[in-house]
């Protein structure tokens, strides 16, 4: 977990809504000096953060709405933090709870050094992250259709099919292998809804960039269809910032990509009294294993 410890004079914590945003600015000595209600716009935050901008951070909690604050900070050059939504336990465990202290909870832990950071993913590639966010539910849709068909085999005890019901060519006379006309039909939903989820999924797959080659490229790791690698995209050419976010194993729990070449089977070796671990072994890669961040 990273924190923000830089010292400010000024120090803004913010719940931003789609439509409003509370706003709540302390000094270097923690006394509260503008904690107010805005309409959520640029031209609105600028005006509130006006007086204080000489040495002033601002920080927001990395809900949906923080695109727009994120991309403005960088045009108007404010120093910004985002804070991480699920480790700001002070913010979602207290007994008192409304946008107004939820302001200044964030803005307390800013000063204190303590605001848990995430990751203010560059905005050229939000798009690409979010293609890559909608394709999970539908390979999760996929699996589950897959499976309710295994066990409705398993239901009416009868043989295994021998065929793996991901490739389009073998599911033909599937639904057929059930005397009843009701499950019949049910196996033939599955498979329709089956199909549509391919074609779904081959048209973002479609819908990468062409992948780069060269020192410091990164590649997805193969997804649940087949073993494939998703359209074979590079998500991006790591700078040192990413570098940095991705030093060690911890970080890549989500969205886990590698430098073309390497395994994702990768073991660490058993140490005293542990098991081998499979998969595991990210964090040998180096500074060029990638994650797609949060």
């Amino acid at each position: 977990m990273r924190f923000s410890t830089t010292q400010h004079q000024a120090y803004c914590g913010i719940d931003l809504h789609a439509r409003t945003m509370d706003v709540c600015i302390l000094n270097h000595d923690g006394e509260i000096l503008g904690p107010q209600n805005f309409k959520a716009s640029p031209e609105t935050f600028l005006k509130v953060i006006a007086p204080y901008r000489d040495d002033l951070v601002v920080a927001v909690e990395c809900l949906f709405t923080w695109y727009w604050l994120a991309d403005l900070r960088m045009r108007e050059g404010i120093a910004f933090v985002l804070g991480h939504a699920l480790s700001m336990k002070a913010i979602h465990g207290g007994k008192a709870k409304n946008d107004r202290i939820d302001a200044q909870k964030i803005a307390v832990l800013l000063r204190g050094g303590i605001l848990p950071q995430a990751y203010v993913y560059p905005a050229e590639m939000r798009a690409t992250r979010a293609l890559l966010r909608r394709r999970v539910p539908l390979m999760r849709q996929r699996a589950e259709l897959l499976t309710h068909i295994q066990t409705t085999t398993s239901q009416y005890n009868l043989p295994e099919m021998g065929k793996k019901l991901a490739d389009k060519a073998n599911r033909d006379g599937v639904a057929e292998r059930f005397s009843d006309p009701a499950v019949q039909k049910r196996i033939a939903v599955d498979l329709a809804l089956l199909g549509h989820d391919d074609e779904l999924l081959r048209d973002v797959d479609a819908r990468y960039p062409a992948f780069p080659t060269g020192p410091g490229c990164c590649l997805l790791l193969p997804s649940g269809q087949g073993r494939q690698r998703i359209g074979g995209q590079a998500l991006r050419h790591l700078g040192d910032e990413d570098r940095q976010r991705v030093s060690h194993m911890g970080l890549l729990r989500s969205g886990r990509a590698l430098p073309p070449g390497q395994s994702c089977r990768t073991t660490i070796p058993r140490q005293a009294g542990e098991k081998a671990r499979q998969g595991q072994g990210l964090d040998r890669l180096g500074p060029q294993a990638s994650a797609c961040g949060r």
